[in-house]
């Protein structure tokens, strides 16, 4: 009888580790990024609403605080951090299409993970105009991947399963948009469909799902628009003026941002690559000047003037979209960590208010949700990914045929000004950065193969 009972506890022992390892790890990893992911939102949240606050009480003071965080994101980020710097999607990219082990304990570590989120926390106390979305799929990677400590014969095969899971994990928490994790994955980080990966990458999105929900209720993340059942006689019209100007805007954000040589003057070049501490602080004064003379609109992630416009109670200048756009390359350029999701939303979001001028028989939730999607789309050049978070985003489902026609024109569109960002981005991490740290949105001059140099690949 003990013989018996000795040998079932044996058997159970060894059936439990079993389970463990398959699906107990990966389980606990997905619950790590629900929670990490609600509350860096929360934390980001706080921190921006310090920032509104202290300037509410001295209109003058982001003349001083916002160079001085953006100076010391950048002295933080290349003294320490490297890796942590920019979206953190292409570091994502460079992982998944490096050997996985390699590139991962360079740009997946939990020291990066740690410096993204302290040193984008410090960004938004400063004003500067940056999201949370990008970081937070770099987290979900970093978590996940520090998961493969557990397995006893971890492999290429389930790191790359754990990067790719906790990627998709954390954009679905951060936007509450799960069919867009699974999107995101396929589309932007992998470029291509994997049967075998398809079961994990669902289930980490189910699971870090559900630990969100639980944590912040079910809502969708700009609200629910009613757009009604009949459409005007110039929508069609309406949807193509929309991607094309989305398109054009989003390719020459693109461009500005991979082809610094040919628009940044030299000196400021000079400056970027010698000194980019006071390049910093000097794109930190830019955002400041542009936040006060668009009366504090330009700060931030734009998540709040987005969500005002679709609510209708929100009035923006028509030169906010540029204006945010000045703001968002000047948090960009000097390799500030934080995501431009979020603030590409906004900058379409202020694309479809212009464009309501011209088509003022449409409503203006309706316009503005397909500016949103077209200048997404443009940026990023992954069209499904833009639509279908669009769509979660606004509860749009009325309007999902126009927001794909919309997504693909623009996409197409920007296309003809460069490549996909994120992906030429990330051709930067393919290998360990050198000493000194170079930028890691803007290819510095002095590199032995900027991005410039090649067809104007943007590195990352």
């Amino acid at each position: 009888m003990i013989q018996a009972l000795r040998s079932l506890s044996i058997v159970t022992a060894r059936r439990t580790r079993s389970l463990w390892r398959r699906y107990g790890i990966f389980w606990l990893g997905a619950i790590l990024v629900g929670l990490v992911a609600v509350y860096y939102a929360r934390l980001i949240d706080w921190g921006f609403s310090l920032f509104l606050e202290i300037g509410s009480e001295r209109a003058w003071l982001p003349l001083i605080v916002t160079p001085a965080t953006a100076a010391l994101c950048v002295f933080i980020t290349r003294r320490f951090f490297r890796g942590s710097e920019g979206s953190g999607i292409p570091q994502v990219i460079a992982v998944l299409n490096s050997p996985t082990s390699a590139a991962g304990g360079r740009l997946l570590t939990l020291r990066i993970l740690l410096a993204k989120i302290a040193v984008s926390f410090i960004a938004i106390l400063g004003g500067l105009t940056i999201g949370r979305e990008g970081p937070t799929v770099q987290v979900g990677a970093a978590l996940m991947f520090n998961m493969r400590r557990f397995y006893p014969r971890s492999n290429s095969l389930i790191e790359r399963q754990l990067v790719l899971a906790g990627a998709a994990a954390g954009l679905s928490a951060a936007f509450n948009t799960p069919l867009a994790g699974i999107v995101f994955a396929i589309e932007e980080l992998t470029r291509s469909f994997e049967v075998r990966t398809s079961g994990v990458l669902i289930t980490g999105i189910i699971i870090a799902g559900i630990i969100a929900l639980g944590l912040n209720g079910n809502y969708t993340y700009f609200g629910t628009i009613d757009v009604g059942a009949h459409f005007p006689n110039l929508f069609a019209l309406a949807v193509v003026v929309t991607a094309l100007v989305t398109g054009i805007a989003g390719g020459v954000f693109c461009w500005l941002l991979l082809n610094t040589s040919k628009w940044i003057p030299a000196g400021l070049r000079k400056l970027h690559a010698s000194r980019p501490v006071a390049f910093a602080a000097l794109c930190g004064l830019i955002i400041a000047v542009v936040g006060l003379v668009s009366g504090g609109t330009t700060f931030g992630s734009g998540y709040a003037e987005a969500r005002g416009l679709l609510e209708g109670r929100e009035h923006l200048s028509a030169f906010y979209p540029l204006l945010k756009m000045v703001s968002m390359i000047g948090s960009y350029l000097p390799g500030i960590p934080g995501g431009i999701f979020a603030p590409s939303l906004s900058i379409g979001a202020g694309f479809g208010n212009v464009l309501h001028m011209f088509f003022s028989q449409m409503q203006l939730p309706m316009l503005i949700a397909l500016a949103m999607v077209g200048y997404l789309a443009a940026v990023t050049q992954s069209p499904i990914t833009a639509f279908v978070i669009v769509m979660e985003m606004i509860n749009g489902h009325a309007l999902v045929i126009s927001l794909m026609a919309t997504a693909l024109i623009s996409s197409r569109v920007s296309r003809l000004f460069a490549p996909p960002l994120y992906e030429a981005l990330s051709e930067r991490y393919m290998a360990p950065l050198e000493e000194p740290a170079p930028s890691p949105e803007v290819p510095d001059t002095g590199d032995a193969a900027p991005a410039e140099t090649k067809d104007e690949a943007p590195q990352k």
